[in-house]
């Protein structure tokens, strides 16, 4: 099976946004049959939650969400157009709500990490990576989380 993809143009918004991409993100694993496994759905879209959450926060709202499928993986990307890569917050009170996501990420994701964006744009794009449905979940090696953004 070759790589499908799935686009969702943004423009930036942030009203509705995290809802809009769980939406689309879960019609499109309906339609690559990822409906088997829902724990692994689940998964995904806590994780898109988390990135278009952390654009809409910290980047005034996300540009784009891609979705490619692949055999034996799932990559999201969510751009915006702040060039500063995700920071893990300091270390602070873990009871207070907010500062987890990248936590999420780490321990949901195979492998994530930021660069910049392509073209003339000047944000950046988030990425992760998770196994397919009956796919292993053999760890990646760890990414460059922190790679600078020009």
């Amino acid at each position: 099976m070759a790589e499908q993809t799935r686009r969702l143009v943004l423009g930036g918004a942030t009203t509705g946004v995290v809802t809009r991409c769980r939406d689309f993100t879960r019609q499109a694993l309906a339609d690559w049959q990822w409906t088997r496994d829902q724990d692994a759905v689940d998964d995904v879209l806590l994780l898109v939650s988390e990135v278009v959450t952390n654009a809409c926060l910290h980047a005034g709202g996300p540009r784009e969400l891609v979705l490619r499928q692949a055999p034996g993986r799932l990559r999201v990307e969510v751009s915006d157009d702040n060039p500063e890569p995700p920071r893990r917050r300091t270390s602070g009170d873990r009871g207070r709500p907010g500062g987890h996501g990248l936590v999420v990420l780490e321990r949901l994701a195979r492998s994530w990490g930021a660069q910049p964006s392509g073209g003339a744009g000047t944000g950046k794009t988030v990425w992760l990576e998770v196994p397919g449905p009956g796919t292993a979940a053999t760890p990646a090696p760890e990414p460059d989380r922190q790679a600078p953004c020009p």
